[in-house]
């Protein structure tokens, strides 16, 4: 009995040191999310990971990106979540081996080409012409339908639109017409646009922000959203041009040198198997995945999307954003 004891004393011992040495080990998510979502997946990460310390921590976009380039894989981050595409290339040099580890199955073209071995696509953050028709009723103006209709001077200091240089929801409607239009055509429209444009704000949540308001009555911004403000009684309508829905997309992925970590390993598999398909099914419907659900009440069916070729090419972007000028 006394072999026995000192046995199942040891065994605890042992136990209790691994589970220390968990808690004391703290996985780092950056996640790029909203607060709701990121919270959502601290939430679930606990309740499947008991024995493990796991922080989400939200950082935005772009210097989530500037800091892992330029810490590497000293990075304080584990994994990121998330991080637009363009930006998942731009440190490609800090990622990790994930081969192996999606099984999920994606729309064709959505899977990252070439990439497939460094990141995850996460989701399709996608656009359409967000119409508030109270404030077109107010001012006898009918809903626009197509790009050009927003020229018209009677939509003159109604329209919002993101800054591209500052809103990733800004520089897909910009690619998106770059790519419909060709450089000197687009730029020229948007020339046009300006001067009917009210703001161009800094968040892609601007015009969206501005529309609830009333003090514009057409967004270029984000459906995800508009559909949320319907769903909370806001009378929005989504209208959506001939050219498709624009879109950018995002990724997740692990940082160098935590391939070899079996706890990072099993966050990082629950993160793209099982937290990945929640997050579309109850967050963010745009399709990504063949057999993709979605739980969220008046949203579009059957999106035709706009040519977004290019999308992820960081220096595309950085080329671009230089012909900017607003």
């Amino acid at each position: 009995m006394k072999k026995v004891f000192v046995l199942l004393t040891v065994i605890t011992a042992i136990l209790l040191f691994m589970v220390t040495r968990n808690k004391e080990q703290t996985i780092i998510i950056y996640s790029c999310l909203e607060q709701f979502r990121g919270e959502e997946l601290q939430k679930q990460l606990d309740e499947r990971f008991p024995d493990l310390a796991i922080r989400v921590m939200y950082i935005p976009t772009a210097k989530a990106a500037a800091k892992i380039h330029m810490e590497g894989e000293n990075s304080d981050a584990d994994m990121i979540v998330g991080l637009e595409t363009s930006y998942m290339h731009f440190i490609e040099d800090a990622l990790g081996d994930i081969s192996g580890y999606s099984h999920q199955e994606f729309m064709e073209g959505l899977a990252p080409a070439d990439h497939d071995n460094l990141y995850v696509t996460w989701e399709r953050q996608a656009g359409a012409f967000i119409i508030n028709p109270s404030v077109l009723e107010k001012h006898g103006l009918p809903q626009p339908q197509t790009y050009e209709d927003l020229l018209d001077p009677m939509y003159k200091g109604l329209i919002a639109m993101p800054d591209p240089k500052s809103s990733g929801t800004g520089y897909f409607f910009y690619k998106s017409l770059i790519n419909t239009m060709g450089d000197e055509a687009a730029l020229a429209y948007i020339d046009d646009l300006e001067r009917n444009i009210k703001l161009f704000s800094e968040s892609g949540s601007g015009p969206i922000k501005l529309l609830i308001q009333g003090e514009v009555a057409i967004g270029l911004g984000l459906t995800f959203q508009a559909v949320n403000e319907i769903n909370n009684g806001n009378d929005f309508k989504i209208i959506y041009p001939a050219e498709g829905s624009p879109y950018s997309l995002t990724g997740t992925g692990l940082i160098k040198g935590r391939e070899t970590d079996e706890d990072i390993r099993r966050v990082f598999s629950f993160l793209v198997n099982d937290f990945l398909v929640y997050d579309k099914k109850h967050f963010s419907p745009e399709q990504i995945l063949v057999n993709q659900e979605n739980t969220i009440a008046n949203y579009p069916q059957n999106i035709q999307y706009a040519d977004m070729q290019g999308i992820e090419d960081m220096s595309e972007k950085e080329r671009l954003l230089g012909l900017w000028k607003y």
